[in-house]
């Protein structure tokens, strides 16, 4: 979404609404929802023409990594006809889920649920590209949003704004503008069966999209098939951590810790959090694990997995890439080839150039990026402008976690309704992540709080 300089200007009977949402994924999907059934005036702008869930990635029998209950609306409201459960029901799904058994439903599951939300919300809008958010002209506490159409420019007057443009894939600057045959991971199947047809593949990263992709590659290896590199400059190819004392972590609680924190130390806890939410399902590394081990039974599998390697630099000479590779741990470089590159380097977090117009209402860090306030606001106080997982920043790991979406729309909706609409929960974790509030303070310097050698 680029800014235009040309707007219309609106006129001041304009229709009023109460919430325009810019971008149109799981976490705005959910506040639409949330919002469907209150005494809301609301609209939801995206430039796509319908609702789809990572469409590069909907591999066959993958699954999402959360618990069904982390659909758009179940943590905030389990009564609402918006669940998985209810979409489970109404499309006879409900006793073969009941079967088998599992609480993560397919991916492909959770895209064909949420797009039964969509087409079931008046308040979305498609083919609306958003172009810029700014200040009404004829009243300061209102924002207008404007929205180019195959038809022209539409502008949306409103109180509140939501931002839920979401992340974009990120590419390492020595991979940047590469020629070839080079591919990202959001824009895999597409690419697929070239990339099967090819001498060799060079998969880099290290997470679910990375370990998924070069599981599926792995299927077209053999005689006659790629062969196929893993390179990550992760020290290992390490696990989601999934325990339940850790994923208490994604609770209100840490939230409110971690949002405490200053900024420099949040920096540094979210690169060594990564394995919290970016790391890949167990079953997965052991699935990887037993393909090799099965396929070594005829004789050497084609493929070389490295850690602790990092991609300086990739040459393309009109039929395969020449790779710079640096080990971390011996300092070494060395160099491999390979015919294609599949990047699985995720994602971040970006400021939109939709807000630049009203650029002075809203907080930033030292780093330039939104503050987001303890509430999802980023207008310094004003609450009327609100941001959907561009936060993990300042929010930590509920900032990308579906399960924590419903709680986060729940605050939003307190603050555009004035009153707590859908009950949040404020403490669910049995530990504390901070000084427990009946420690006694120990003067700075102390070593110890009392003599003796104790047991």
């Amino acid at each position: 979404m680029t800014a235009t300089p040309a707007l219309p200007t609106v006129r001041p009977d304009a229709r009023v609404h109460d919430v325009v949402g810019v971008g149109v994924g799981p976490f705005n999907l959910g506040l639409a929802a949330l919002a469907d059934p209150l005494d809301l005036d609301t609209v939801f702008l995206d430039r796509a023409p319908e609702f789809r869930w990572h469409p590069g990635m909907m591999l066959e029998g993958a699954t999402i990594q959360v618990p069904f209950l982390a659909d758009l609306v179940t943590m905030a409201d389990p009564t609402s006809r918006y669940s998985f459960l209810a979409w489970l029901k109404a499309t006879g799904r409900l006793y073969p889920f009941y079967i088998r058994e599992s609480f993560y439903p397919l991916r492909a599951e959770y895209d064909a649920y949420c797009r039964w939300v969509a087409q079931q919300l008046p308040s979305l809008r498609w083919d609306r590209d958003v172009t810029a958010v700014e200040v009404d002209p004829h009243d300061p506490d209102l924002y207008v949003v404007h929205a180019r159409t195959a038809d022209g420019v539409e502008s949306y007057r409103t109180r509140h704004v939501v931002l839920g443009v979401g992340t974009q894939p990120v590419v390492p600057a020595a991979l940047r503008g590469l020629d070839g045959p080079v591919v990202h991971s959001s824009q895999y199947l597409p690419h697929r069966d070239r990339l099967r047809a090819a001498g060799s593949v060079t998969v880099v990263g290290s997470g679910q999209s990375a370990a998924e992709i070069y599981r599926d590659l792995l299927d077209a290896t053999g005689p006659g098939g790629p062969r196929l590199d893993w390179v990550t400059r992760s020290p290992r190819f390490f696990p989601m951590e999934y325990t339940k004392l850790t994923l208490e972590m994604t609770s209100p609680e840490y939230t409110d810790h971690f949002h405490a924190l200053p900024t420099a130390l949040r920096d540094r806890l979210a690169r060594e959090q990564r394995s919290l939410s970016k790391g890949i399902s167990a079953s997965l590394v052991d699935d990887i694990y037993d393909t090799l081990y099965r396929m070594s039974a005829a004789g050497p599998v084609p493929t070389t997995l490295l850690t602790d390697t990092e991609v300086r630099r990739a040459v393309w000479d009109g039929e395969r890439y020449t790779l710079r590779l640096h080990h971390a741990q011996l300092g070494v470089e060395h160099e491999r080839t390979t015919e294609a590159l599949v990047l699985a380097t995720g994602y971040a977090a970006q400021v939109p150039d939709v807000i630049a117009p009203i650029a002075d209402r809203l907080d930033r860090d030292e780093h330039g990026r939104l503050a987001v306030a303890r509430d999802y606001s980023v207008d310094g106080g004003r609450r009327r402008v609100f941001v959907q997982n561009g936060e993990e920043h300042t929010h930590g790991v509920t900032a990308p976690d579906l399960g924590f979406g419903a709680w986060r729309s729940s605050t939003i909706l307190a603050a555009v309704c004035g009153r707590e609409v859908y009950p949040r929960e404020t403490r669910i974790a049995f530990q504390d992540f901070g000084v427990p509030r009946d420690g006694s303070p120990v003067p700075a310097g102390t070593v110890g709080a009392s003599a003796g050698t104790g047991a």
